[in-house]
Order: C-alpha cells, then structure tokens, then sequence
C-alpha cells in the first residue's frame, strides 16, 4: 500500500505544492487547511505521516502536535515554519514533532524527512503487532507452539483482545478452547475484572438458568435467598459459555434474549438487569450442522459467531507435539524431583506417529505417566501408555514385504533427525536437545541432514 500522508497548510497554494509532490514521489496525500480538519481526518482515516505548518489561524501546529500525540501517538508530525526560531522548534519538538523543517525548503528535503517519518510509523506499526502477538503466545499458558496454525490464532487472539465482539472458539475436546477464552481475558482491557466460567454440558438443565441469570429467595424449593447469576456476577469482565453446543434449546430462547438486550432477568424475577461483561463461547461441535439438524438455533449461531477463533487439533500442528512433550516433561520432572530432562529418539517417534484423538490433554496425561514410571534420566517407549507404544503409524510408506524398500537403521536415523529440524523450523539447537544429544554431536554425526536444514 502506498503511503498516506496529510498535509496541514492554511496556504491553499502551499498545502497543493506539497501534496502534488508527493502524489509524484509514490504517497497518497491530501490537504487540510486548518489543524481542526486535520483533527477530523485523523479520527477518520489512517494516516502513515502528517506535515503541518506552525503559524496558522486556530489550532496552531504546535497544538496540533499535541493533540496527534494524545489521541494518535504512533503518527509521527513534521513541522514547517517561515522562521528559524529556535525556541519554535524546540516547543514543537516538546509537543510530540518528529521532525521540523525550516521554509525555504527544497523538494528533496521534504521527501527524505517523509519518507523517514513513514519508515519510523510502520515500524512502530509491526513492532506492536509483534509484541502483541508474543504477549498473546505467553498468555496462553500450556499452549507452546511455533506451527503456523497456533501462530496465527495468537495473533487473531491479540487482534480481537481489545474490542467487546462476541467470540466463539471452536475445536475438538482437548485442544485448549478456554485457556484461549483466558487469554482474550488478559490481553485486553478487562484483565482486572473477573473471568468466569460454566460448562453448559455440566449442569442440569433445571439449574442452567438459576447459574447463569440468578434468582430470587423462594423462586423455588432451594432458594433461600437472592442469588444474582454469572452474567451478573462478571461484572465487567468476561463470562465464558463453555460447550454452548449442549445447552437445551429452551435456553437457547432465553440466552439469544439476553445478548440481543444485554439484560437478565432472574429467575422469579420481573425486572430486568442490566449486565456489562463481554461474551466468550466455545464448542466441540459444528454449530452450523447444528442449527441444520434442528438441535442449535440459528439466530442464536449467528449472534455467538461474531468473531471465530478455531483452535487447530493437536494432530495438525506438527513440530509442537515435541514441544508440548518437553514443556510438560520439565514442569512434571520439577514437580516430582525426577532428574529426568529428555525423550529417547523412539519415544519422540513415537508421540510424532500418534494421532492424540484427545490433544493436548492427552498429550499431559501421557507425559504425567511417562514421567511417574521412568526411572531413567530421559523418557522411553516402555514408559509410554500401550495405546501410543503400540499404535501403528499411518505415515509409514514401506512395504515390509519387499527387502528392496527397506531401510538401514541409519537412514531411519537420519530421516527422523530431518523430521526433528523440519518440525523445529531448523533450530538446531532445540533439535538436539528433543533428540538427547548436543550441537556437536548432532553436526558430526548427521552432517548431511544439518546441510540440508
């Protein structure tokens, strides 16, 4: 996309001559002619830079500058002016300037401080997107991983965080659907209010209602007092419906009611009240498949399905099984004070070869046993559960039957090796410590595999 730059110029005259050149030097640009329309543009549209002169009638261009630094800090400002004053550009420079020119000014000057004004945004720019995108990584605790599935719902995770949009997240059992709930929590603007969250699966559905909207004392049988519901109860933070496949659709009426008016009304109750928390879903099931077979409404999928975030089966993330194997071995072996600080290259085939039905949950719960039947200082087969040891890989692309097609014990070694660095996304250093071995020794023994790397 080409550069967008404003130019602030009550010289009508003046602001063409500069957009002109800089429409010719590859930028989009456009003329304000007083700092309060340029105010309105801003809050209208992104800009990559702004050029303004000092002395105009209104809002100055030092005011100006002040006002882009408080509402739109990450746009830089280049300040003009007739006078080599001084003490303008300093005041300028202290109101938020990122650079200041003194008229008369040749065209080359202006385009080069642009064109540094511009560098200097976009890299702001994608500075913050990748320090979002790193903080929502470490915000999902448990879920390790550098595959392209998991990297790109950390960053959807970090693009959404901020906003109130509904958020459904989808995916199998096991795959980590609330710890990314979580992390939408923590990552936005309502990380010091509550979290809270109901498996709507877990309760009966006699009770889904009184959980989630309240009741008031002798609503029924057990109600001895008022209790106010969880919508109510997260104030203004976050309510997380878990598994909204399995609510009855009786609830499903009264829950679409409640997010179209964003107020409960308790059980018992005939007043309404008003809740302030943001809406986070998650699902095992296809909701749309749902809706088709009459078992999920319709209205109710499309009021949930704002935003989606679809977490990725752990089958389909490569690499991360092994660091989710490691990340789980060192807490497990701290816990337990077994020296334990690797997996034997067969047990890291092994995991690489299952299909973990139960993602990431299984995966802990296999490392959890490993870890308590090791006696070992790196994990082995036998330490694994029979239905990973045995489990009969469905990558395997030799015929037994024919001695031609079978492989020496080394080329299944370097074939796995290369497996390892792929998954790693050729860190060498990471491969040799999955595969029991150091720097060295991976590059004297399998030199032909590092070159590929």
């Amino acid at each position: 996309m080409k550069p967008k730059v404003l130019v602030v110029e009550d010289d009508l005259d003046e602001g063409n001559l500069l957009r002109d050149l800089l429409v010719r030097c590859g930028h989009e640009a456009e003329v304000a002619a007083n700092g309060d329309a340029a105010l309105q543009l801003l809050a209208e549209h992104d800009f990559d830079a702004v050029i303004t002169d000092v002395h105009m009638a209104g809002l100055s261009g030092i005011e100006l500058c002040t006002q882009v630094r408080n509402h739109h800090a990450d746009v830089p400002v280049i300040v003009t002016t007739g006078h080599a004053d001084l003490r303008t550009a300093v005041a300028a420079l202290r109101a938020g300037a990122w650079d200041f020119l003194t008229k008369p000014f040749t065209a080359d000057m202006v385009v080069v401080a642009v064109a540094r004004a511009v560098e200097h945004h976009r890299l702001r720019t994608e500075l913050r997107r990748l320090r979002r995108a790193l903080d929502a990584t470490r915000a999902i605790d448990g879920m390790i991983g550098e595959s392209a599935p998991i990297r790109a719902v950390c960053e959807l995770i970090a693009r959404v965080a901020d906003g109130d949009a509904t958020v459904l997240i989808t995916g199998e059992s096991g795959t980590g659907k609330e710890l990314v709930a979580q992390a939408i929590h923590r990552l936005g603007p309502r990380k010091d209010e509550p979290f809270v969250a109901i498996n709507c699966g877990a309760v009966p559905a006699n009770l889904l209602e009184s959980e989630l909207f309240g009741h008031l004392k002798g609503a029924f049988t057990d109600a001895r007092r008022d209790r106010p519901g969880l919508f109510v109860q997260a104030g203004r933070g976050t309510i997380f419906l878990d598994e909204i496949g399995e609510m009855p659709l009786d609830m499903q009426v009264k829950l679409l009611r409640v997010l179209q008016q964003r107020t409960v009304r308790p059980v018992g109750g005939d007043e309404e009240q008003p809740f302030a928390a943001r809406v986070v879903c998650a699902t095992n099931r296809d909701l749309e498949g749902e809706a088709e077979a009459g078992r999920f409404r319709l209205d109710l999928y499309y009021r949930v399905n704002v935003v989606t975030i679809d977490v990725p089966p752990l089958r389909a993330r490569g690499g991360d099984i092994l660091l989710l194997a490691h990340h789980f071995l060192r807490r497990l072996a701290e816990r337990t004070g077994k020296p334990i600080d690797a997996l034997s290259p067969d047990a890291a085939r092994h995991l690489l070869d299952y299909d973990w039905p139960g993602n990431v949950r299984e995966l802990e719960n296999c490392i959890e046993r490993a870890v308590a039947l090791s006696r070992l200082t790196e994990l082995q087969v036998d330490d694994l559960p029979p239905r990973i040891r045995d489990h009969q890989s469905t990558h395997l692309d030799l015929d037994d039957e024919d001695p031609s097609q079978l492989m020496t014990l080394g080329e299944v070694e370097r074939r796995y090796v290369r497996r390892v660095l792929g998954a790693c996304a050729g860190n060498k250093t990471r491969a040799a410590r999955i595969l029991g071995i150091d720097r060295r020794s991976l590059y004297r023994r399998l030199e032909d595999v590092v070159a590929e790397a």
